[in-house]
């Protein structure tokens, strides 16, 4: 009994040694005056070699979440950014921002944020590969819109972008998660729903800029958007992957599809390389 004890301990002190670090940041926006928490996920191996240069996955939670989520809904995350030897970056993008810069409301500039000063800080920071073939940025629900709608938008700082059940068009749902304290409502400000619709930008996405990954349950109130997101890019000829699976819009199935996503990506990191 004495040796299965020290034997598990061992093991047990093994595991915890070569864990993956979270660090949590308070990163401060110029752009909407306060600071703002960031949860990095940093692999062991970053405090055991010096030099060595990690690949970014930029996580964003979904509506009503904080930096926090990503890691609580899919704790597995620390032993993947060691797998594949990637940092991830869970910064906090409010209640109901959906990540882009609100027109009518100063207060909401989470794609100033992310883009002018999150990524300059954390290549600052840290010993990240600081260029778009090893950056990637995907979330969950509020956030897989804020993936492929920062990742399209600015394919030069992102060669990879994804979605896990994004609300990747927002104009079915004029009344919902707060979009129009940040957009107006449909009825007085259409054109804003078109132009912050994942769907609307994609129809200007070039073939060969950004690798996409994206996916949602057959079950979730998002499929319907993310059949025709993935109509859109087939009619473009953009290359891209989209699986549907079973599944709902719930931590079960997001926490189960971040690993084929952190996959792809790191794939992508990988042949970037040769």
């Amino acid at each position: 009994m004495k040796n299965t004890i020290s034997i598990f301990a061992i093991l047990l002190f093994a595991v915890v040694a070569n864990a993956a670090r979270v660090d949590t940041l308070l990163v401060y926006s110029n752009a909407m005056h306060k600071n703002i928490k960031v949860a990095v996920v940093i692999p062991d191996n970053a405090a055991k070699q010096t030099g060595v240069k990690f690949p970014v996955v930029y996580l964003l939670h979904g509506y009503s979440g904080n930096h926090g989520s990503w890691l609580k809904d899919a704790p597995q995350l620390q032993s993947r950014a060691d797998q594949y030897q990637v940092m991830l970056v869970c910064p906090d993008g409010g209640y109901g921002s959906w990540y882009y810069d609100s027109p009518i409301n100063d207060s909401i500039k989470y794609e100033t944020f992310i883009i002018s000063e999150l990524l300059p800080y954390v290549d600052a920071h840290f010993p990240t590969s600081a260029n778009k073939d090893h950056r990637a940025i995907t979330g969950l629900s509020m956030g897989g819109h804020g993936g492929l709608f920062l990742g399209m938008r600015h394919a030069n700082l992102f060669g990879n972008a994804g979605s896990v059940c994004g609300g990747v068009d927002i104009r079915p749902f004029p009344n919902s998660w707060d979009i129009k304290k940040s957009l107006g409502t449909i009825t007085d400000q259409p054109q804003n729903w078109i132009d912050y619709s994942v769907v609307t930008i994609a129809k200007n996405c070039k073939p060969g800029l950004l690798n996409i990954i994206f996916d949602c349950g057959v079950s979730d109130f998002f499929i319907d958007v993310n059949r025709s997101l993935h109509q859109v890019l087939l009619s473009n000829k953009i290359d891209h992957d989209y699986t549907e699976r079973p599944g709902e819009h719930n931590k079960a199935y997001w926490s189960n599809s971040i690993d084929y996503q952190l996959q792809f990506f790191a794939k992508k990191f990988t042949a970037a390389i040769k």
